[in-house]
């Protein structure tokens, strides 16, 4: 039989389909979205749970005309199929391949932003209804955000203000219960009340109805029952909240039913001002391991088709390799167990932090914001305040959303205020592209007086820095990658067995030639360079710097004046780097900047793809560090085998 899907190739041919042909088309876009995604690790449990959401919006609007956002955007891989980009799927979330997020590169007409944090949507929707007003323009705006989602600051701004403007645009509710762990919070709560109440709307429709068939009572005792609806709506109808910030409230409805779904849409695409559409749906839903354990399959690696079983790497004959996430947790568990002053917060990421752990054993002493991160700093200001240790666990490329608190509410009180900011997927993450990529923390931290910014180049460095961290009293933040620790593969010489003080590098190998100076993830990539270049009679020295703020100046002005040139490595944007710190330093130091050069990320977006070919790609592995140490010799004219004398 020919798959429905394989005639797809864009709205308008989803709209020639019956109705009775959608169910089995929503069950094609499952099967195709799981053998994908089963090959191609991605988000899978929130796009199986949206299929006939999907499916219904597209057909009963023009999103040629109209126009359709995405809340965090990890749920748009059924949005993708329908919107002619089917044939391309199978690249989904590869180098060079479909992005795993709205990408307006791909599709400028289906995505009008690319997007892959949450909290934005509404605001951008809301814009773009403003704009339409402005020019006169007639199309819907409908924008899709989650549960978790709402309860994100940024997305109660714009409810506030939306309700306030009295824009037409609809807002469809996901209420799955999930964002990416359990939801947590108040509205989550009000969610779960929402889902029992009974529904407002019918019971108004049904009162109507009886109207209907009794006309001798006339308008005068209609009056009176709506007004007495209006007072019972008060304390019985769901969605209050949202009626009370000026929405109408339809809801909540099953978002998995497609005729209910289409019927409910064509019903209120057309009403004025703002309107709030509540679905249920279920993560995961139709594939059973996805269902059952939906956190795990929300972002899952690759799985067996047949019992969703994860796919393990062939095992190594060496021990198990561990990721910087475990080391974490595992670390501030321990530390834990001997400091009950130490306190842990997440936005929302529990597992993705390495929090589980210590969620587990101090729960009273564990807090979950949800997809807040703005709140999560303000909420460790206060505590540390109390005299207690906040670490706060957030990926790079979300603790940007709390800049002001970072800035305002923790650096700015100038006391000891010793919040400990833990950077999970620093540097490049991979598949989920330029969105995710932390490669901007040290940029939009280090200029903060105050703050302490370290990195670990190996587990054992990470332990270290940790329980500095939580023993200093000053701001500090600790970056680390998404990847396994490097400890099994290489033995560096190494003075972090004897600890280290705040503002100490290290120098793992002396040299003749040059020093790679490098920084955090680096390190290893950098020795293993100057390994290379020893074995070929070229001596290179390597500092792991430890230290972006306060940068070890003693080590690094020897090094400047002791070596032809400094070759500074970082997984960090060049611009205001690690690299940068280091020249800003020489330069007040008055000392030979035409020494220095940099090797990081270019000043653009950097797309999906592996890490390990992401930073081959731009030469911030072992190999593109021996090529750039290289060409910097050859450069300055150095004739090999001969060596240049150290200078005294």
């Amino acid at each position: 039989m020919t798959r429905l899907l394989d005639k797809i190739n864009g709205p308008e041919d989803l709209k020639c389909l019956s109705m009775e042909e959608l169910p089995r088309l929503a069950e094609e876009i499952r099967e195709t979205i799981i053998e994908v995604v089963s090959k191609n690790p991605g988000h899978l449990s929130s796009n199986l749970g949206v299929v006939e959401l999907t499916i219904a919006l597209h057909y009963c609007l023009n999103f040629k005309v109209d126009r359709l956002t995405w809340d965090v955007g990890h749920q748009c891989y059924v949005h993708k199929l329908l919107t002619g980009r089917r044939e391309a799927f199978q690249t989904l979330r590869q180098y060079r391949g479909l992005s795993g997020f709205p990408d307006r590169k791909e599709s400028p007409l289906y995505d009008p932003f690319t997007c892959g944090h949450s909290g934005n949507a509404l605001s951008s929707s809301l814009g773009l209804s403003c704009g339409d007003a402005l020019q006169g323009k007639e199309r819907k705006i409908v924008v899709v955000v989650g549960d978790g989602g709402i309860g994100a600051g940024m997305s109660l701004e714009a409810l506030n203000h939306a309700g306030d403007l009295k824009k037409d645009i609809l807002v469809v509710l996901n209420d799955n219960k999930l964002a990416i762990s359990e939801t947590v919070g108040a509205f989550s709560k009000y969610f779960i009340q929402l889902r029992t109440f009974p529904l407002y709307n019918d019971l108004k429709k049904e009162v109507h109805h009886i109207l209907k068939i009794l006309p001798i009572l006339g308008r005068p005792v209609e009056n009176v029952l709506e007004h007495l609806l209006e007072a019972i709506k008060r304390g019985m109808t769901p969605g209050q909240i949202f009626a009370d910030l000026g929405f109408q409230y339809y809801g909540p409805v099953d978002g998995h039913n497609i005729p209910l779904l289409i019927s409910t849409i064509n019903r209120i695409k057309h009403l004025p001002g703002p309107v709030l559409l509540h679905t249920i749906t279920q993560k995961g839903k139709g594939f059973e391991p996805a269902s059952q354990n939906p956190t795990q399959f929300h972002s899952a690696g690759s799985f067996q088709l047949c019992n969703g079983k994860i796919v393990e790497a062939p095992k190594a004959t060496k021990a198990p390799k561990t990721s910087y996430t475990k080391v974490f947790g595992q670390t501030l568990a321990e530390l834990a167990q001997t400091n009950p002053k130490l306190v842990a917060i997440t936005a929302a990421m529990p597992d993705g932090t390495g929090l589980t752990m210590f969620k587990e054993k101090f729960p009273e002493r564990y807090f979950d914001v949800g997809i807040c991160e703005q709140h999560a700093v303000g909420l460790a200001n206060g505590l540390v305040s109390t005299g207690l240790k906040p670490v706060a666990a957030i990926y790079s490329t979300f603790l940007q959303r709390a800049y002001d608190q970072v800035f305002h509410d923790v650096c700015l009180q100038e006391r000891d205020n010793a919040v400990v900011f833990c950077m999970d997927r620093a540097g490049l993450v991979g598949n989920d592209g330029p969105t995710h990529h932390g490669v901007f923390d040290i940029a939009y931290l280090r200029h903060l007086p105050g703050i302490i910014l370290m990195a670990p180049k190996d587990g054992r460095e990470l332990k270290q820095m940790l329980k500095l961290a939580v023993e200093s009293n000053r701001p500090t933040a600790i970056r680390y990658p998404k990847d396994n620790v490097p400890d099994e593969e290489m033995e560096l010489p190494s003075s972090a067995s004897g600890g280290f003080s705040i503002g100490e590098a290290e120098v793992l190998k002396e040299g003749s030639e040059g020093v790679i100076l490098a920084y955090g993830a680096m390190v290893y990539p950098a020795y293993v360079a100057a390994e290379r270049l020893g074995a070929e009679g070229i001596e290179a020295a390597v500092i792991n710097a430890r230290f972006a703020k306060p940068l070890d100046k003693t080590t690094i002005l020897e090094a400047l004046r002791e070596y032809p040139f400094v070759l500074t490595v970082e997984d960090h944007t060049l611009s205001g780097g690690f690299g940068s710190a280091v020249l800003e330093m020489v330069c007040e130091e008055g000392g030979d900047t035409s020494k220095i050069r940099r090797a990081g990320i270019p000043d653009r977006f950097i797309e999906q793809g592996p890490r390990e070919l992401l930073l081959g790609g731009l030469g911030l592995n072992a190999e593109g560090i021996y090529k750039r140490f290289m060409a910097e010799c050859n450069r300055l004219g150095f004739h090999h085998p001969l060596k240049v004398a150290r200078r005294q």
